[in-house]
This record gives structure tokens, C-alpha cells and sequence, in this order.
């Protein structure tokens, strides 16, 4: 894998709130659409308030998000705290969670009586499902959005997800490669926590209240 060029913006990078899957406890991978609680929606307007005092009004973001439902919703709380135009954003489907293959909607407890464990221990990562995405084809696609977006002008907002966060943070602060997984990764972070990454070191803005790590 490439090293990433380090970008001159800074870089606002959002996990979504929790969703109904979430509270369910279910896998929701690449799901479209799993909307948020009023837990979720409660998380992105704490993301939003913390932005919005970081930044001012108004301030001048690119607008990203993963182009599932629960990550443009909490776009959209984000973006009425900032006073900025939701409409604006770019969805990208390179932005979205790891796949699930045929884990994808089930539950937990189900799979795990199944497969036996699926997180791994120490780290929280969820591992590859037989017929799921692998953390390696992660990093292939959000270095590519990265690679193709590096000319973006000034700062931006990037709305995620639990696991492909861990693996765009960890290719942009050039984290070291997982030994089995097989992509950078940085620590987890709870559902509603939102980071800033500039010149390759990641700060913490706002620590989220919802579930970790993931």
C-alpha cells in the first residue's frame, strides 16, 4: 500500500450514532439504510455542538459521508449546528462499513453461537466474515478515495463508521499494518465520537456516548 500524500486541510472525521441495529445488537456491514435512535440522533447533535464550537459558524468544509442512510442522517443534524447546507455533501459508497457477506443482518448472538467469536480480543475489530470484505480491501478503496479527493480546498467533514474509520484513520497517520488482518487500524472509538487528523496526527474533539469499539 502507498503512503498517503499528508493533506494541507484538516480532516473532521465522525462515526454515525447509533441505529436500531445497534440497539438490537445486529451486523449491519454495508446495510443502506438502519436508521438512527434518539440515542443516535442525541449523539450527532453532541458531535454538532462540539464542531460547531471548534469551528464557528459557518466554517468553510467539504462535506463527506458514507452514502448510507444513518451517515447521512447524521450528516444532516451535524450540518444544522454548523450552519451549513446538507444538500452540499458528496456520498461516497468508498466511505461505507466493512462488508458482512452472509453475516450482514444477523445477530450477534447468532453468529457467534455459529462461528464462535467474531471480535477480537483486546482490539474490539470485527473479523472478516468467510464471504465478507477483508480489512485489506478497506484500505484499497477508502486510499483510493483518499488519493482521488487530496486536492479537496481546506478542511472537511468525513461521517463513517466503526471499523472503515479505524482503517481510513489508520492509513492517514500511517498506523502500523495490523500483523493479521492486514491493514493500519487505529483504536476504536464510541458510536457519536468525532476526531480531527491534521499533518497525519489524529486529536480527539468530541468522545462519543454510544457503543465501543467497533
Amino acid at each position: 500500500m502507498n503512503a498517503q500524500p499528508i493533506r494541507r486541510g484538516r480532516d473532521f472525521i465522525a462515526r454515525h450514532g447509533e441505529t436500531v441495529f445497534n440497539a438490537a445488537r445486529r451486523l449491519q456491514g454495508t446495510a443502506p439504510h438502519t436508521p438512527l435512535t434518539r440515542a443516535g440522533f442525541a449523539q450527532a447533535d453532541e458531535m454538532g455542538t462540539a464542531l460547531a464550537a471548534y469551528l464557528g459558524p459557518k466554517p468553510p468544509l467539504t462535506l463527506w459521508a458514507s452514502s448510507t442512510g444513518r451517515a447521512l442522517q447524521t450528516l444532516a443534524v451535524m450540518t444544522e449546528h454548523l450552519g451549513l447546507d446538507w444538500h452540499d455533501a458528496h456520498a461516497d459508497d468508498r466511505l461505507v462499513e466493512i462488508g458482512m457477506g452472509c453475516w450482514g443482518g444477523r445477530y450477534y448472538a447468532d453468529v457467534m453461537a455459529e462461528f464462535g467469536t467474531i471480535i477480537e480480543p483486546g482490539t474490539g475489530l470485527l473479523l472478516p466474515a468467510p464471504d465478507g470484505e477483508t480489512y485489506s480491501q478497506i484500505a484499497e478503496r477508502v486510499s483510493d478515495w483518499l488519493a482521488q479527493t487530496n486536492d479537496d480546498p481546506g478542511d472537511r467533514l468525513v461521517i463513517m463508521h466503526g471499523i472503515s474509520s479505524r482503517v481510513l484513520r489508520g492509513v492517514m497517520t500511517g498506523a502500523p499494518v495490523h500483523p493479521m488482518l492486514g491493514a493500519p487500524t487505529l483504536p476504536g472509538l464510541p458510536q457519536g465520537s468525532l476526531v480531527m487528523i491534521e499533518n497525519g496526527v489524529e486529536t480527539i474533539i468530541h468522545r462519543g456516548t454510544g457503543r465501543a469499539p467497533a
